[in-house]
């Protein structure tokens, strides 16, 4: 009778593998102890965030995977929230956002770059001289924000260099907000207007949007520049957003200087409704109508009068708006 050993699967010993070394499961942790708070800075994947006016350096955790975190979303944030030095939070959840500021390289660019996020204004910074103004990018950038149902400001600076009349009666009839200042004007009045509100300031390097930050907030030391005496462009001064707290509730955020501001994520169509007084006249439109050609039904209904007194200006400001769109400019 042979001695040897039967071996079985007893005997056998199995080393699992990396797989299997850490049982997965379908629940996630939920973070129920995080805590609120407003993303004000992003910088190489660090995060700034203002928790109950505390600014607290957070990561963004694993399990939000390739979700996007920007200036001016709501987050919860698990962690070190006292904000001392050489101490990191994680962002562990991103809330939905209410309102969203895209803009794309060019108009024939697939990818959507989001600027900002849950904002209430959109503030169009444009000098009126050195460097002279650029209907083209205000005009796009109206157009972002009204496809995002963001309400548009204009505001107009170095008022001691140039007459505000001719650049502000373009806009008389798109019924936007128009602000002028001057260097060293008393800013008490456009506080008023940003008050308790998310307002962020779009526009080329060297408008002023800077040195208007430095002046609603005094010790954000915003760097400031000069604009190029033989390109007649501005240098960059602010390389990335970040958000400010004013004195008297809200916040505002300074971005780097545009040179382009492409739409290509907006949908033409979608303009006509935020002109409530013309869209009426679009049902004797021919089908595809662009609402800027010989068949459009917009010229007989403004001529009607059916879209009120100022419904030629208001159509002419709508077609300018679409040429914007359709024209691809290039604002460097």
């Amino acid at each position: 009778m042979s001695n040897r050993h039967q071996y079985d699967e007893d005997d056998v010993r199995v080393r699992p593998g990396r797989s299997k070394s850490r049982p997965r499961t379908k629940e996630r942790p939920r973070f129920d102890a995080a805590v609120p708070g407003f993303v004000t800075a992003v910088d190489r994947g660090r995060f700034t965030v203002d928790v109950d006016g505390v600014a607290v350096y957070a990561v963004k955790a694993r399990e939000l995977g390739r979700k996007g975190v920007v200036v001016g979303d709501q987050v919860g944030v698990t962690g070190d929230v006292t904000g001392a030095l050489d101490t990191m939070a994680r962002i562990v959840r991103v809330d939905e956002r209410t309102r969203v500021l895209r803009r794309t390289a060019d108009d024939t660019d697939p990818v959507e770059r989001v600027i900002v996020a849950n904002v209430d204004c959109v503030a169009v910074v444009s000098a009126l001289a050195d460097p002279p103004p650029s209907p083209g990018l205000i005009d796009r950038c109206f157009v972002a924000a009204l496809d995002a149902d963001i309400e548009p400001l204009l505001i107009l600076t170095k008022a001691d260099l140039a007459d505000a009349d001719e650049v502000r009666a373009m806009y008389d009839t798109l019924d936007v907000p128009v602000v002028v200042v001057s260097r060293g004007d008393d800013v008490s009045a456009l506080q008023a207007r940003l008050r308790d509100r998310v307002t962020v300031f779009v526009g080329h390097s060297g408008v002023g949007k800077s040195t208007l930050v430095n002046a609603l907030v005094p010790d954000a030391e915003r760097a400031t520049g000069d604009v190029n005496d033989v390109t007649g462009r501005g240098r960059h001064t602010s390389t990335s957003a970040i958000a400010l707290p004013l004195a008297d509730g809200g916040w505002i955020i300074d971005t780097p200087g545009v040179r382009s501001f492409g739409l290509a994520h907006v949908d033409v169509e979608r303009l006509i409704h935020h002109f409530p007084d013309l869209a009426a006249g679009t049902e004797e439109c021919p089908r595809s109508c662009t609402h800027d050609e010989a068949e459009c039904g917009l010229d007989a209904y403004v001529a009607s009068g059916a879209a009120g007194a100022r419904g030629v200006e208001r159509l002419a400001s709508l077609r300018r708006l679409l040429r914007s769109m359709r024209s691809d400019e290039r604002t460097s």
